[in-house]
């Protein structure tokens, strides 16, 4: 979800003009090798979208038996890239606003460095649900972000980064960033310091030819990392949709990361600008761009791997 709208808005959407590109966004460039190609299983990531964006998830919304039905689908998915519980369980329940119960799932891949903060990557899995007897499968918001979050939790598996790398599926991020907000308090309570989020929302189409990664702004300090990653990534990256003069166009308040950067934790949120199925029941499987898609994940891999070898 990039825009948290009202139900009217919701169903006025095709009549609103599509985002201009950010005056002022810039190309990342910098001095980098290419980072090597293959380290994404695009027929895997492909089929995990087809699977959540399917009819039979009844569009993911949170607390819904369609909800249930995508999340005991990912928490097989966590079991088989080899995550292990951050905790007792991969689910976390917590209550939602006007009653019902939202889950996220939770696991994390152990760092080389105890001592360093964790990086936690996001992605949510549900959607709008159903709607006026129509199915908002949202391929590409988010099913596309928990898919290439996955593609992530396998890499690092077999190469074990530096920071203890968590993965967190959220819930009810539809619904006002529910589980973003949960979570961020459960990871308080528990003492565990958060050193950055990265969070994945919209990320497998590109209809206006870019894959932005916003936070840069508000931590500087993350820029040579991202610009680095950009010079050597296999899709075209800019940095940007993150300053408050910007208005509509700064994504700031308009997903997950969110819920981090209320409580001041840097944030870097990858996604796309909104296309013409946005929030709409036509976002389904057969409208994402496979290659694009591909690329844009190993170009967010490459990123976190940057980030992972040069963030203290």
């Amino acid at each position: 979800m990039k825009k948290i709208l009202l139900l009217v808005v919701l169903l006025s959407a095709c009549a609103a003009a599509l985002p201009r590109v950010e005056e002022g966004a810039q190309e990342a460039k910098g001095a980098a090798t290419p980072a090597p190609a293959g380290r994404v299983d695009a027929g895997q990531m492909l089929g995990d979208v087809r699977a959540l964006a399917d009819d039979a998830m009844e569009g993911r919304a949170a607390g819904t038996p369609g909800g249930a039905r995508a999340r005991a689908y990912l928490v097989g998915r966590f079991r088989q890239v080899g995550l292990s519980p951050l905790g007792e369980g991969f689910e976390q329940p917590f209550a939602l606003r006007g009653g019902g119960t939202g889950v996220n799932l939770v696991g994390h891949v152990a760092g080389r460095d105890a001592a360093a903060g964790l990086f936690v990557i996001t992605a949510h899995y549900d959607h709008l649900g159903v709607r006026g007897g129509q199915v908002y499968n949202g391929a590409d918001d988010n099913a596309s972000g928990v898919a290439a979050l996955l593609q992530l939790a396998a890499h690092f598996t077999r190469e074990r980064p530096a920071h203890t790398l968590v993965f967190a599926a959220l819930d009810a991020e539809e619904a006002g960033l529910q589980g973003a907000t949960a979570l961020v308090a459960a990871l308080k309570r528990e003492g565990r310091r958060v050193a950055l989020n990265v969070n994945l929302d919209m990320v497998s189409r590109g209809d206006r030819g870019a894959l932005y990664a916003a936070g840069a702004h508000h931590t500087p300090a993350l820029r040579p990392h991202l610009e680095r990653a950009a010079a050597a990534a296999p899709v075209k990256l800019l940095l940007g949709h993150d300053r408050p003069e910007l208005g509509r166009d700064d994504w700031t308040n308009q997903s997950d990361h969110y819920a981090f950067h209320r409580e001041k934790i840097p944030f870097v949120y990858f996604g796309v600008e909104d296309h013409k199925d946005y929030h709409r029941p036509t976002d389904d499987f057969e409208a994402i761009a496979p290659d694009f898609y591909t690329r844009a994940v190993e170009t967010i891999l490459g990123a976190v791997a940057e980030l992972d070898k040069n963030l203290n």
